[in-house]
């Protein structure tokens, strides 16, 4: 029984992983160009989510080693389906993607499977140590496809830019987790928790590895200040890639920052020497989602508008991570659909940019769009629904997203009553640039003489 118990706990992460090698063999000698690589990844995708359903959840009791480094509970199931759909769906719309641009290789789908194995590992680490191994195994991954089309010099300024960001940002992280083990002794949350909860913990070393921790967690999130890299490498990467990047790094990063912030510095030691997070992180919110949203408004690119908003949304569901101490498990279930809504309308949103490119184009800028919505109806139905979902309009899931952490915000009380205004003030600002993209795609005509986007 409990060689069956490890296999269930294991089994998604065994069959990217067993998957992903298997794939790297079979392109390197089937001669198929991609072809075999495409229909076996976005099987393995499949397979992993239906495992992660019918295998974790409350009821399932992991066993004791894998348990020390994993967690298998129901944000580790919601998470490994989220980051599953990302994986798949980058996986499904990058076949033709692939071929119309030149770049059909099989280590596109090698890169994508080893980067939602390392999410899924950082998505349900419980150690500092799997944070790690999880973290660069998703790091690398991307930071290799947003360099997939060699040619281009954009995405290789996109990808050294993020590489070198990344690098340090992890650097900073791993930093803080020596730290963190120097204070308490402990590189597993709980035992983390009940050095620090207990005043066992240096408090001075335990503050300042936090911070570490939340400069490395920001990165991910693409939080401000730490954001640079966003706009480039959201660019400069092939379109799939960029939907990929803002569904798989971003769920994976708010799953680890939850079960860092919320479960090691959360309610039980909101005494000890570590309670400044929630004002940081609120901080970070409201710069975030300001920043963000100013930026976006001047963008012409439409992958670097969904970037600077993307850095929106990271904010936005801070906005509940902030409220996490006050308001319970109410906030953190707010910022875990939030993060499922954003990926939904993400998903829909650059799935519609990869369908209308064509002929090894893609569609990049507003004016690229002008009609399209009335050349083809039900793409651009696709696109209005992922775009109205990320604006926040009801009956949406995105707006159910934002009343959720708007709500714990108003909860909390204190100063975060001031960020859920701010947050909807925010969201109001957006709307101008969401709604921009829509008025280019049913109002607006293409230029005379412009090559047109999926042309009739």
């Amino acid at each position: 029984m409990e060689a069956l118990s490890e296999l269930l706990a294991l089994a998604p992460m065994l069959l990217l992983l067993v998957g992903g090698l298997a794939v790297m063999v079979l392109d390197a000698f089937s001669g198929q160009r991609g072809e075999l690589a495409f229909a076996t990844a976005a099987t393995l995708f499949g397979a992993a989510a239906v495992a992660t359903g019918l295998a974790l959840g409350p009821q399932f009791e992991a066993p004791a080693w894998i348990a020390r480094h994993l967690a298998t509970d129901g944000l580790a199931t919601v998470f490994d389906v989220v980051l599953c759909l990302g994986g798949g769906v980058a996986a499904l719309v990058a076949g033709g993607y692939l071929r119309e641009h030149g770049q059909e290789r099989g280590e596109y789908y090698v890169l994508l499977l080893f980067g939602v194995l390392g999410a899924m590992v950082l998505a349900r680490a419980v150690d500092l140590l799997t944070v790690f191994v999880g973290l660069e195994t998703m790091s690398l991954a991307v930071y290799s496809l947003v360099a997939f089309r060699r040619t281009s010099l954009r995405a290789t300024e996109g990808a050294l830019k993020y590489f070198l960001l990344g690098s340090f940002a992890a650097a900073i992280l791993l930093f803080g987790s020596a730290m963190l083990y120097g204070a308490t002794g402990h590189i597993d949350f709980a035992g983390i928790a009940r050095a620090v909860g207990e005043g066992h913990a240096e408090p001075r070393l335990a503050l300042l590895a936090m911070a570490m921790l939340l400069v490395g967690l920001a990165f991910k999130l693409g939080a401000v200040p730490f954001h640079a890299w966003a706009p480039d490498a959201y660019q400069g990467a092939m379109t799939p890639v960029t939907a990929f990047m803002a569904v798989a790094v971003k769920a994976a990063a708010f799953a680890v920052t939850l079960r860092i912030l919320v479960g090691v510095f959360g309610d039980e030691v909101s005494r000890s020497a570590a309670t400044g997070w929630p004002s940081v992180v609120a901080s970070l919110a409201a710069v975030s989602m300001v920043v963000g949203n100013l930026a976006a408004l001047g963008q012409k690119n439409v992958k670097r508008m969904l970037a600077y908003s993307s850095i929106a949304h990271a904010g936005y569901a801070m906005v509940g991570l902030a409220a996490a101490v006050r308001a319970g498990e109410q906030a953190v279930g707010s910022v875990v659909y939030y993060t499922m809504a954003y990926t939904a309308g993400s998903l829909l949103a650059f799935g519609a940019l990869v369908a209308y490119g064509s002929k090894g184009r893609d569609v990049v800028d507003y004016e690229d769009l002008a009609g399209a919505g009335r050349r083809h109806p039900g793409l651009a139905l696709a696109f209005t629904l992922g775009i109205v979902s990320l604006l926040g309009l009801p009956p949406t899931a995105g707006f159910f997203g934002k009343y959720y952490v708007f709500q714990a915000a108003v909860q909390a009380g204190g100063g975060l009553l001031t960020l859920a205004i701010l947050g909807v003030v925010m969201s109001a600002v957006g709307a101008y640039y969401y709604l921009r993209v829509l008025v280019y795609l049913f109002m607006r005509e293409p230029a005379e003489g412009a090559q047109l986007a999926v042309p009739m």
